[in-house]
């Protein structure tokens, strides 16, 4: 199969890609970055080898990274509703924030950073293993070589950190 007849399927089917992808993230936006990662991800697979059923590659690629998007989307939302207590999320800045409200989260956000940055090597691979790639605690145990009660016990106390910073800034 050539690049040609690919740029071909791609053109005649791009608008029921872009309405599937579109019903999935439920988002115009990101369903066009979807469909553009679609065009270059089916591109290089092409690159590397020949692919007899063109078309079904074509969506089946589309709906994985939809998928995935999706995937990510709720990690974030269940790290944000399971870690962070319902008062620092109300205390992070909305677009219709004041301007105190914003200055307020952008010194939470500062004083995060800098107490994150203390962390160890290993208590900062946990966390962002964790919270940003949304791995479980086995998982992290087991490609960090630690113990699972291990992991238990530095998520907690980063989490205790995390909380700390923000009720110290909630403090007159």
């Amino acid at each position: 199969m050539s690049q040609s007849r690919f740029n071909q399927v791609f053109l005649t089917q791009r608008v029921i890609l872009l309405r599937t992808l579109q019903r999935m993230v439920n988002n115009h936006s990101t369903a066009e970055d979807l469909l553009q990662e679609t065009y270059l991800r089916v591109t290089r697979a092409l690159s590397e080898r020949p692919i007899d059923h063109l078309e079904p590659f074509v969506y089946q690629t589309a709906r994985n990274l939809a998928l995935d998007h999706l995937r990510s989307r709720k990690i974030q939302a269940r790290t944000l509703q399971e870690d962070v207590p319902q008062a620092v999320l109300q205390s992070v800045a909305a677009p219709t924030s004041t301007p105190e409200d914003a200055t307020q989260a952008e010194q939470l956000l500062e004083h995060l950073s800098v107490s994150l940055g203390q962390l160890s090597a290993r208590q900062q691979q946990i966390f962002i293993l964790s919270r940003l790639h949304g791995y479980s605690y086995q998982e992290i145990a087991d490609q960090l070589d630690v113990s699972l009660s291990t992991v238990q016990k530095e998520l907690k106390l980063i989490m205790a950190i995390c909380v700390g910073v923000a009720e110290r800034l909630d403090q007159p």
